[in-house]
């Protein structure tokens, strides 16, 4: 029996057949049960997230070939997935454990919300009794290590999304965000993230506007803000101490002649603005008003890109 860790990732597998291979987390238990069942694996634990599915196991090299059969029948592959499965052992899968967990294999370097579903699989492996003294010890040092790499080093320290970049950004500009009134547009998952980032800031009130009204309640209501239809965005920009935009509209949300009132309602106090969206959201010539804080996209990749760059 050796320790073994069988999987895909975003480098390996298309996202086509790493959806095919993802669990429900519903069905993760009654899974591992399974796998502890199959002749040579003696613990199995099962970490599935959008860019990843892996098996760590205690096993023989009978057991592992038995794994895989098993996976291509569960999900009724057949051999499409052979190609795209990787297996380490021993020594190699206690550091792909580790890299793993620090955020060192992730699609974005150093995002933490891989260690938080790797707890998760072990937890759930653990009451499913699927795990040994083996998966025990491996994970429990993983933790400890991601917990270090973190603390000590800059892994985290930068934003690495345009959504975390923007309300970074904005830190910079609003000392404290619960004295502000965020303006959101659109309600995607960038705008999911910005809504995220400001709630975790503080912000004192955000208001969202989208296409979509009852999309734009759903968002406002898991962050007690505001819903407004896009056509009542003149109405609430004079409020709007920082408006976030990314929305798929092929022409401009907000123009200059929108703006140029709003700053007259707030008597030229200033208007900080991200524009998330290509196409444009917020016409360019915005710019050239006085008050006016505009950054597009591109501006805000630049410093993402640098922000990577450091982690790395």
């Amino acid at each position: 029996m050796s320790l073994k860790v069988l999987g895909v990732n975003h480098r390996s597998a298309p996202v086509d057949i790493r959806e095919k291979l993802a669990f429900n987390p519903d069905h993760l238990p009654a899974a591992l049960q399974e796998l502890v069942r199959l002749p040579q694996v003696d613990e199995m634990l099962i970490v599935s997230t959008c860019n990843r599915t892996e098996f760590y196991g205690l096993c023989a090299d009978t057991g592992a070939a038995r794994v895989r059969d098993w996976l291509n029948e569960y999900h009724q592959l057949g051999d499409r997935a052979n190609g795209c499965l990787y297996q380490l052992d021993n020594q190699l899968a206690v550091s792909h454990t580790f890299t793993v967990a620090c955020g060192l294999d992730s699609a974005v370097l150093g995002e933490p919300q891989i260690l938080g579903q790797m707890k998760e699989a072990y937890r759930i492996a653990a009451e499913a009794g699927s795990t040994g003294p083996m998966l025990h010890s491996l994970f429990q040092q993983a933790f400890s290590v991601a917990k270090m790499v973190r603390t000590d080093t800059a892994i985290g320290a930068s934003a690495v999304s345009v959504a975390f970049a923007a309300v970074n950004l904005a830190r910079q500009i609003f000392a404290d965000f619960s004295q502000h009134t965020a303006l959101l547009v659109g309600a995607g998952e960038t705008i999911e993230l910005v809504a995220q980032h400001l709630a975790g800031r503080g912000i004192g009130r955000i208001v969202i506007a989208n296409r979509s009204i009852e999309r734009a309640r759903r968002l406002a209501q898991e962050y007690k803000g505001f819903a407004i239809e896009l056509s009542e965005i003149p109405d609430h920009l004079p409020a709007a101490d920082m408006v976030i935009c990314s929305t798929a509209s092929p022409d401009p949300l907000i123009d200059k002649p929108m703006v140029k009132a709003a700053l007259k309602a707030r008597k030229r106090k200033p208007i900080f603005m991200v524009d998330l969206a290509v196409p444009r959201d917020v016409e360019p010539d915005v710019a050239e008003l006085e008050d006016v804080y505009l950054y597009t996209v591109d501006d805000l990749q630049g410093v993402v890109d640098e922000n990577i760059k450091a982690r790395e």
